[in-house]
């Protein structure tokens, strides 16, 4: 997919207006407020950290795998590989970071945006910084679908390369942002963290709490009908609520990361045989987990939960389930069976509930209050962050 860039010039920063229904601006800190470049350090570590992510794990270890010899474990760490997705999220992880570089989810540029900003100040720069965004993008989409099938192609080893080179040129746009002052000033940069949270993050966690209920919904209606129809309907609910989250991973900071989001409704691989075990028991309690649960209990429940245990529940080999799909009950084969099907109803309701309730979290820890004091949008558009920065 082609990205559409706009031509425009660089002049006096200005709030711009925001385009969804929390346009709340901000208003100044506290006197001992960090500088605004904290939080926009936070944005580029984002980007680098979900760049060195598809590139070196989501591709890479797959392919790495392969080229070793071990090619089942290959096809199991492929992410997404029940609905053969692969390749669609692992590009919109890249649109994240577009979108975060940009100031927009549309692909449009906006004024108050770290592009904007590169583009009137440094135009080599923010050329490099866009063609690497638009060829790691384009050589996912170039791997031959679907990626388990193909992992060892020439296209996956240019893939990697080009995220690779991504991380590498997002560091550049680092370095050269802290050491210009003319382009790190509060005043230069505080309305492109506004456009940032108001037209980016904020709206991709509001979808992503709409789609996750809506998924959650047609669970329920699954449930409670079982039939190939509503079977089609929850994938196709799935894919619209996949596309929201794979475009927030660039933000994988703040309350996605420290209240357990993040592993709550992404967490890979899954635990297949303990899916099947909670299949045959209904215990789904299995699936939460409290503050004092060691970290090897808090992982084993995660990994029973989330986008892809529901994506387990509802693709077989990258095809819609049906009702009448087959009767193997090998863990990596399961199908849908007369047997097993009110507690498989019941399975969905309860990841598709969790879901639910992970992205209502996310979306009111940025917009009404995190872990019982402000929003997290106003702790970051007051730089009262932790910045990622290495030494």
């Amino acid at each position: 997919m082609n990205i559409k860039t706009m031509a425009l010039v660089m002049g006096t920063m200005a709030f711009a207006a925001c385009g969804n229904d929390d346009p709340t601006p901000y208003n100044g800190g506290d006197d001992d407020a960090q500088p605004a470049l904290v939080s926009v350090e936070q944005i580029i570590d984002g980007c680098m950290d979900i760049a060195n992510e598809v590139g070196n794990a989501k591709i890479g270890d797959p392919l790495d795998l392969w080229n070793n010899g071990e090619q089942t474990k290959a096809l199991y760490a492929v992410e997404s590989w029940y609905s053969w997705h692969s390749r669609e999220d692992y590009s919109n992880n890249i649109l994240s970071i577009r979108n975060a570089f940009y100031g927009t989810r549309n692909g449009q540029i906006a004024a108050n945006s770290l592009a904007t900003l590169l583009k009137g100040n440094n135009a080599e720069l923010f050329q490099t910084v866009d063609d690497a965004i638009q060829k790691a993008h384009q050589t996912i989409l170039n791997i031959p679908a679907p990626f388990r099938n193909n992992i060892n192609a020439l296209q996956v080893t240019i893939a990697v390369e080009a995220c690779n080179e991504l991380e590498e040129t997002l560091k550049s746009l680092k370095a050269y942002l802290q050491r210009n002052e003319a382009v790190n000033s509060d005043e230069v940069l505080q309305p492109i963290l506004v456009t940032y949270v108001n037209d980016v993050v904020l709206p991709t966690y509001k979808e992503l709490m709409e789609k996750n209920t809506a998924l959650y919904e047609t669970a329920k209606t699954f449930a409670t009908a079982p039939s190939d129809e509503n079977f089609q309907k929850c994938c196709n609910a799935w894919l619209e609520a996949r596309t929201p989250w794979e475009t927030s991973e660039a933000f994988l900071f703040g309350p996605v990361d420290a209240l357990g989001l993040d592993p709550n409704m992404d967490s890979w691989p899954l635990d297949q045989e303990a899916i099947v075990n909670i299949l045959n028991s209904g215990e789904f309690d299995n699936m939460i987990w409290g503050d004092g649960d060691d970290d090897e209990t808090v992982e084993a429940k995660q990994g029973v939960r989330g986008f892809h245990t529901m994506e387990f529940l509802i693709f077989k080999d990258g095809q819609t389930r049906t009702i009448n799909g087959g009767t193997s009950t090998d863990a990596a084969n399961l199908d849908y069976t007369t047997a097993n099907a009110q507690s498989w109803g019941n399975y969905m309701v309860q990841v598709g509930k969790l879901l639910q309730q992970d992205a209502t979290e996310l979306y009111n820890a940025w917009t009404k209050s995190y872990e019982g004091g402000k929003a997290y949008k106003d702790l970051f558009l007051s730089h009262d962050i932790e910045s990622d920065e290495e030494e």
